[in-house]
């Protein structure tokens, strides 16, 4: 039986949630707050995290930044209200896997649930290609050990702009669209905003791109985007 940590503090949806997963065969505890669900990841094993963003004492990116410094690694998926772009970009830039914009519908949230934990036990990340070394240009990345660099310097991204940079690599030269991008990289099959998947090539090209030649990430007006050498 998997185990599910929720870290919410509505009273109603913590009910709503539990009752839910539990029919499906899940173990969930619960935490009311953020300090509280903090504490429960750092002394017990889950499987998984369920973090609310607007919560009492510790706001949910600072739980996430926390758990990750503590190299807290499992799958954790956003609950949140605030479902702007710019608000799920620095929900997963604090390391979240997912998110979750409420209200949302239960067969959603299983859904998400299940797509992070089959991707947790691939290994974390997507099937490798025969290849685990990736070459463009003067970009490397090295899907062994994680690295990612342009010109020989190294170059940070968090996990989701190296899950969407695998993606495009993987697809050299082919034209992809937001929707590709995001069932590929994310592992999302519903309509979620697509303009995050734009502040997030934006994030790559900041980092890859406006300091190195030649440019890789090239937009293709009204179809998507593509990584090529011209």
């Amino acid at each position: 039986m998997k185990k599910i940590l929720l870290v919410e503090d509505e009273v109603n949806v913590v009910s709503f949630i539990k009752k839910g997963l539990t029919e499906e065969d899940f173990e969930v505890s619960v935490a009311l707050d953020g300090n509280s669900g903090v504490q429960m990841a750092l002394s017990s094993d889950y499987d998984l995290i369920l973090l609310d963003i607007m919560l009492p004492d510790k706001n949910g990116i600072e739980v996430c930044k926390e758990l990750r410094n503590n190299q807290i690694q499992v799958p954790i998926l956003f609950l949140t209200a605030l479902n702007t772009a710019d608000n799920i970009a620095l929900g997963l830039n604090s390391g979240a896997d997912d998110y979750l914009a409420k209200p949302f519908k239960f067969i959603e949230l299983v859904a998400r649930i299940k797509a992070l934990l089959r991707r947790a036990s691939q290994g974390g990340s997507e099937a490798k290609a025969k290849e685990n070394v990736y070459v463009v240009a003067n970009l490397k990345v090295d899907d062994d050990s994680k690295t990612v660099e342009r010109n020989g310097e190294l170059i940070s991204l968090t996990a989701t702009e190296y899950r969407l940079l695998v993606t495009l690599l993987k697809n050299k030269g082919k034209v992809l669209s937001r929707v590709d991008l995001l069932e590929s990289a994310w592992d999302i099959n519903f309509n979620l905003a697509t303009n995050v998947v734009d502040v997030y090539i934006n994030y790559l090209r900041k980092k890859l791109d406006s300091a190195y030649e030649p440019k890789l990430i090239h937009t293709v007006i009204g179809m998507g985007y593509v990584l090529r050498e011209a």
